[in-house]
């Protein structure tokens, strides 16, 4: 047995009640208590100082993608810098994209998916109880709880995902779903402004909520717009298409009665900023009247994303024919042009993190107008150029208006809401330039946030970052500091707390004033460095 005593700190034990001065005390995997300063101290095997440090229950990433990554032998390097931030715990499968279930037509499809792949993963799995167990085997950093992804269902299961699917193929679908949940997956996610979900019907969307709502799973949804206008919806379609994307998935909610978690509530253009006072408005009713909704968000004006979100859907029907089709490049150029100018949006805007082609990794970091420089050629020649050789793989890093007060006020007013939870959304790799997210996600809303703009509490903030999320999710172990709670827990200084930014040339880096950190009662970050080959995370099933 070891016992570790947490002396002397502020606790605040993630359920929004007041700090307090007192410690923790850990034996094993468990809290064994939490007491109040001036009570009798038992003795322990080690004793880890807090005075001046706020202790708190480990924070959790509601929307993670390193379920690509944790499968790898060596993904405690690549993953450390979430550690390093205070998070041990990830909600991965996000986006309708999950490494399971699998069958063998759709190994070769799924394994041609680069943008949040390290490198090719061997799918020695076939169920996600099977990919579960090779998650257990390998040792998880963090604690990982799985999605399920409609996406790679509908691939594994559709003789062609860019149609309509079949009844046949549908109900294929609806089973394989059935049986990840029965094997341990917490929720289903879509990702509706992404091939294979841009081409379901709001049907096929339905009916997998079915499912999801009759085995109490949450839905988690990239809506199909994110913007005023959006390539996922055809031209005909009058806009604000963020707005009708919202709608479709709250009326699917409500007929269906599934838990529904909107993924990046964002706005991601000047236009749709008008329109954030009507979405709030929209969930709130959704409320009101017996949803069960709520949402979440990273804290930057920024997003890692793949290339081809930018182009419309019948240009990505048509691929890999359209790259090279005088008449298909001419309509794309005219559609993006035009999309760009209502939308304000630039060129510049674009930074990629990971061109994905091989002999081409100096391009990582430039933004799209400095390689059309670098090549000599157009921005809209680079875009074709990289997603066609990258097959669609290219990430990159999306700035939405950057310095501009109003777009920082939208996105103040999202994560201020009392629905709001956190997330990273972070694709880590090890030759890429890094999204900020993935290292300064929590230390800035728990401080920068708490303490310059004052947009909520520490406990508030706290509570979003831990109970909250592991409520939502059906984690019932862990996200408070209790007796019986599982150890995982986050020991930062509320002064300086903050993340790193990028600057000039320099990307982000580690951030400021997490001092230690525990995973299932093991430290993992000591004095704000991730103790190597620590691997103490835990799979857990629904």
């Amino acid at each position: 047995m070891t016992t570790i005593l947490i002396r002397n700190g502020k606790i605040i034990d993630g359920t929004s009640a007041n700090d307090y001065e007192g410690h923790v005390l850990i034996e094993n995997d468990t809290i064994k208590d939490v007491v109040i300063k001036g009570s009798q101290l038992p003795s322990v095997d080690e004793v880890i100082e807090a005075g001046g440090c706020v202790i708190s229950p480990g924070f959790i990433d509601v929307h993670s993608h390193c379920d690509w990554i944790l499968p790898l032998d060596d993904h405690d390097e690549l993953m450390k810098c979430f550690l390093e931030q205070g998070i041990t715990t990830i909600i991965a499968g996000n986006c309708g994209f999950s490494p399971a279930p699998v069958i063998n037509r759709s190994r070769v499809k799924i394994s041609e998916l680069k943008v949040a792949l390290e490198r090719p993963l061997d799918f020695s799995w076939g169920t996600m109880g099977e990919f579960l167990d090779r998650l257990e085997e390998v040792k998880p950093v963090v604690n990982v709880a799985e999605l399920v992804g409609h996406g790679h269902i509908r691939v594994a299961h559709a003789k062609n995902y860019r149609e309509t699917i079949r009844r046949e193929e549908l109900n294929r679908c609806l089973d394989s779903v059935k049986q990840s949940f029965d094997e341990g997956a917490v929720g289903l996610s879509f990702g509706l402004g992404y091939p294979p979900g841009m081409y379901s019907s709001l049907e096929e969307i339905e009916a997998f909520c079915k499912v999801a709502a009759a085995a109490n799973r949450l839905v988690t949804v990239h809506l199909k717009a994110l913007t005023w206008l959006s390539p996922a919806y055809p031209a005909t379609t009058l806009p604000p298409h963020n707005l009708r994307a919202l709608k479709e998935m709250l009326d699917i909610a409500r007929r269906t009665n599934v838990k529904l978690q909107i993924s990046h509530f964002l706005f991601g253009d000047k236009r749709s900023w008008a329109t954030a006072e009507k979405a709030f408005e929209m969930v709130h009713q959704a409320r009101r009247v017996g949803g069960d909704i709520r949402f979440d968000i990273f804290p930057y004006l920024y997003v890692n994303t793949t290339i081809n979100i930018l182009f419309p859907y019948w240009f990505l029907a048509r691929t890999p024919d359209a790259y090279d089709n005088p008449v298909a490049k001419f309509m794309l150029n005219a559609h993006l042009n035009a999309g760009f100018a209502l939308l304000g949006f630039h060129h510049k805007n674009i930074q990629i993190m990971d061109a994905a082609i091989d002999g081409l990794e100096n391009l990582n970091g430039l933004t799209i107008p400095e390689i059309a420089e670098k090549w000599e050629t157009t921005p809209f020649d680079v875009l074709l150029k990289l997603s066609k050789l990258s097959q669609g793989g290219t990430l990159m890093l999306f700035h939405f208006s950057p310095g501009d007060p109003n777009g920082t006020k939208v996105l103040e007013d999202v994560l201020s809401d009392d629905l709001c939870l956190f997330e990273t959304d972070a694709v880590v790799k090890s030759k890429a330039y890094p999204n900020p997210a993935a290292m300064g996600t929590f230390p800035l809303i728990i401080g920068p946030m708490v303490r310059d703009r004052k947009l909520f509490s520490l406990e508030n903030a706290v509570h979003r970052s831990t109970y909250a999320s592991a409520e939502r999710f059906g984690i019932k172990d862990r996200g408070m500091l209790a007796k019986g709670k599982t150890a995982d827990i986050v020991i930062f200084d509320p002064d300086t707390i903050s993340d790193t930014p990028p600057a000039g040339s320099m990307p982000a880096s580690r951030p400021k004033g997490i001092k230690h950190v525990l995973v299932n009662g093991m430290k993992v970050v000591n004095e704000g460095d991730y103790i190597a080959k620590s691997r103490c995370g835990r799979v857990l099933r629904a």
